[in-house]
């Protein structure tokens, strides 16, 4: 069993630390060697934590050794997105003007994954300060390769997160999504991820010495979780979940709600708003729609309310908040590494005060019709990106690439917006590369989203961990 303990899931993981038929310390070596064969390959762990992860197995073991209880995922290794706090290491964003950016105190996820039992492994890459692109490659850390296909993308921004879980070099994986950034790389990575509700999860995402952010970056940016199984992503869920003083937008909502009457209502939407899905993309949603039939849910076709309407607001909210800051985070960002934004900016002009204070408005009136959308379906089911994974850098080649890409995750785009949950989970694989849907629910009830995910994994199967070595193609 000791060869295998980085392919178990992180439940199974917790249950033999627990039980003592492993040591944490066994487990965490574990994966220390996963890394040191597979990380090499692909690039996705920028800070290996190894003594840090080391000394928190011993103190795991000790306090078993005494009797102690432990928590729910004691001894899992995870990894943590490079733009989110682990105490006392460099929090870098991916730039060398953060090399030595040293984090004061854990984020208050960290903190709690912490808290039950689960030890940070590493931190993993990212696109330069979240901002260079959908594809994970950092100014100080270089590019993150897809397991599965060295020519297609793991996505972005949490695509590190993503590789390290599909590669087994890590039980789970911290990111965060304020449009996709959870979702997508589950999807092009063949793993589980969950965009909680706005408010769901306690965060902060502050840059230390800049202040806090405004408004729609306030609103918009949910730290999730990365798993290769959605029991898994259930755990961490319950972990993270819950009020905490450090973020007095999260608030004390129960894990799980109250059971609706069956059949539950799902809405499936293939091609968000008729602007075109690849054959792979449609035939995943219908597999994973005929495999939520096969377990009792009603499911009918319906598109979703005021897509275009509220990807123009989304676009208009964040270039007029992150404008007077563009001259200095562009100098950030390292060579070709500002096109992607660049085009944003270059297309969509900032918004006067009063304009803005107009779209403020506008944004509440599209939750309010979102809110209403899931009252009459609990639950939509489609693509986290309207294509197979595409390939590096796509979305800062050319204004075409940059288009497809922003129009191959508006799926994403508008449920950050809106501030609704989303757990990605696979459906299988087509030409050698994952395939994936979301399911999207009412706020607050990610249960009712993890319960469908489930649903389709009991049918489909689990994908990872896959070995880049053995598994993944070459592109052409």
């Amino acid at each position: 069993m000791g060869d295998a303990l980085w392919k178990l899931t992180a439940a199974a993981q917790a249950e033999a630390v627990r039980g003592g038929e492993v040591s944490a310390a066994e487990l965490v070596e574990s994966h220390l060697e996963r890394v040191a064969e597979i990380n090499p390959e692909v690039n996705a762990i920028t800070q290996l934590l190894a003594e840090h992860a080391r000394e928190a197995a011993g103190r795991t073991d000790r306090r078993r050794a005494a009797g102690e209880e432990l928590g729910p995922l004691a001894g899992v290794p995870f990894t943590v997105k490079e733009s989110t706090a682990v105490e006392g290491v460099p929090t870098t964003f991916g730039t060398p003007r953060f090399r030595d950016l040293v984090a004061p105190a854990d984020a208050p996820p960290v903190a709690r994954l912490r808290a039950a039992g689960a030890i940070p492994i590493g931190h993993s890459n990212l696109p330069t300060l979240i901002l260079a692109g959908m594809h994970t490659r950092s100014e100080l850390f270089g590019d993150t390769v897809n397991p599965w296909d060295r020519g297609r993308t793991p996505g972005g921004s949490s695509g590190g997160d993503a590789v390290a879980v599909a590669t087994g070099m890590a039980a789970l994986g911290l990111g965060n999504d304020s449009g996709g950034s959870v979702r997508v790389p589950a999807q092009f990575c063949g793993v589980t991820g969950l965009k909680p509700t706005t408010g769901r999860f306690p965060a902060d995402h502050r840059i230390p010495g800049q202040g806090d952010p405004g408004p729609a970056s306030q609103l918009l940016v949910t730290d999730g979780p990365f798993a290769r199984s959605v029991g898994d992503l259930r755990l961490a869920y319950e972990v993270l979940s819950g009020a905490d003083p450090r973020d007095p937008r999260a608030v004390p909502v129960p894990a799980y709600g109250e059971t609706l009457p069956g059949p539950v209502k799902v809405a499936v939407v293939a091609d968000p708003g008729g602007h075109g899905v690849h054959p792979t993309l449609r035939a995943a949603v219908a597999t994973a729609a005929d495999a939520l039939r096969d377990a009792g849910y009603d499911v009918r076709e319906v598109d979703v309310p005021r897509l275009d309407e509220a990807l123009d607001v989304y676009g208009r909210l964040t270039v007029t908040e992150f404008a007077p800051s563009w001259p200095v985070v562009r100098e950030l960002l390292g060579e070709g590494g500002d096109r992607y934004v660049g085009r944003m900016m270059e297309r969509t002009p900032p918004a006067s005060a009063d304009e803005f204070m107009k779209l403020m408005g506008v944004w509440l009136n599209i939750r309010r019709s979102w809110a209403e959308f899931l009252d009459e379906h609990p639950l939509l089911l489609g693509p986290s990106f309207t294509e197979p994974p595409v390939e590096p850098g796509l979305e800062s080649r050319d204004r075409a690439g940059w288009d497809r890409v922003e129009s191959g995750k508006r799926l994403c785009t508008v449920t950050s917006f809106v501030g609704v949950p989303g757990v990605a989970v696979p459906t299988g694989t087509a030409d050698g590369l994952p395939t994936g849907v979301q399911i999207i629910g009412r706020a607050f009830r990610e249960d009712l989203c993890l319960a469908a995910a489930e649903s389709i994994e009991d049918q489909l199967g689990v994908l990872t961990p896959v070995d880049p070595r053995r598994g993944a193609r070459t592109a052409g």
